[in-house]
């Protein structure tokens, strides 16, 4: 990148993904920019910039995972402060996107949060929202500004193309009917099986699945999903897998947004390698699956849609699914870097 383009671009980051942020930077050949965030005895936020942004191109990246709220506000507030400070424009760019679950009226009276959330992100001054791995591909609709919508599926396909050999013949299990056609996705790209679980929730928090639609036995299943969040869902797929034969199990998803009893129920689980990515970061709190775990980093997937969207490039064309090894693709042709996790 050349100086002229560095002096242009500016990425800030919120508290929430600075270890992200920075290894974005690198991978941009470009300083993490200087601002920080004060909490008041009160509560209340305050961002300051220690640094130029008039007539540049800013991106901020911030998480909007547990505690959401201050996680949100603190975005907002940098929007504003970026907008302000007369950046030229400003990308809100969510590794993780909170309340994308709550999408839909499903009983009455009940709000729509994904999209009073697009809302304030546009009230606040984003000129565009870069994310990855929305939990539903129609969250997009909810901005009235450009979204890129990014899929982690590059790098969760090198990785297990970096084992395929250990795992001998694999089936693509969706833990429940909606995840079919992603399951499908990397049925095909890895070469294996498909296979469905039939999901009953008794609760929020409670699942039991039922019924299982296909042939695991004697074979590594893999469950890829969006998110792992109180991991009810996947263990109990697991445990299925397991009853009916399956070899070895091994759980993925973008998001480890693991709360509740997720730590416990995923060390107990019949599931040998939890393989997550570093939009959320996992830390010590995952220290009960540590044996288990493997991070991997998008870092240099949202790098790279961060500096096409800089120079007006094609997103799309870099990171669609159709074919996440296409030749074309920088982060597909880069060295996978894994994050050690704890």
């Amino acid at each position: 990148m050349s100086r002229s383009d560095r002096d242009g671009l500016k990425v800030f980051c919120g508290r929430a993904s600075r270890d992200l942020a920075e290894h974005m930077c690198q991978y941009l050949d470009i300083p993490l920019g200087q601002g920080h965030t004060d909490l008041f005895p009160d509560g209340e936020l305050m961002v300051k910039l220690e640094e130029d942004v008039r007539g540049r191109d800013c991106y901020i990246v911030q998480s909007t995972y547990n505690p959401v709220n201050i996680h949100l506000m603190e975005l907002l507030i940098y929007i504003d402060c970026l907008k302000r400070a007369s950046a030229a424009r400003v990308t809100a760019v969510l590794p993780y996107f909170g309340y994308a679950r709550q999408d839909r009226k499903d009983e009455g009276r009940v709000p729509i949060t994904a999209k009073l959330v697009a809302n304030l992100l546009s009230t606040a001054g984003a000129n565009r929202v870069l994310a990855m791995d929305l939990h539903a591909e129609q969250i997009q609709g909810f901005f009235d500004v450009p979204v890129d919508h990014l899929h982690s599926a590059p790098v969760m396909v090198r990785y297990f193309e970096s084992i395929r050999e250990e795992l001998g013949d694999i089936v693509l299990v969706s833990p429940d009917v909606g995840n079919v056609k992603t399951a499908n996705r990397y049925a095909t790209w890895l070469g294996g099986d498909l296979a469905i679980i039939d999901k009953r929730r008794k609760s929020g928090s409670e699942v039991v699945s039922a019924n299982l639609i296909g042939e695991v036995k004697g074979k590594t299943v893999v469950m890829i999903d969006d998110m792992i969040s109180t991991a009810g869902t996947v263990c109990e797929a697991a445990k299925l897998v397991m009853d009916h034969g399956a070899r070895d199990v091994i759980a993925a998803a973008t998001h480890p947004v693991l709360v509740g009893l997720a730590m416990e129920r995923l060390a107990e689980a019949p599931i040998s390698r939890v393989v997550v990515t570093d939009t959320i970061p996992t830390g010590s709190r995952c220290k009960p699956i540590e044996n288990k775990l493997v991070e991997l980093t998008v870092a240099e997937l949202l790098g790279e849609a961060i500096h096409r969207i800089h120079h007006n490039q094609s997103v799309s064309s870099l990171f669609r699914l159709d074919d996440p090894r296409r030749k074309d693709s920088a982060v597909a042709t880069s060295t996978p870097r894994t994050v050690a996790a704890g």
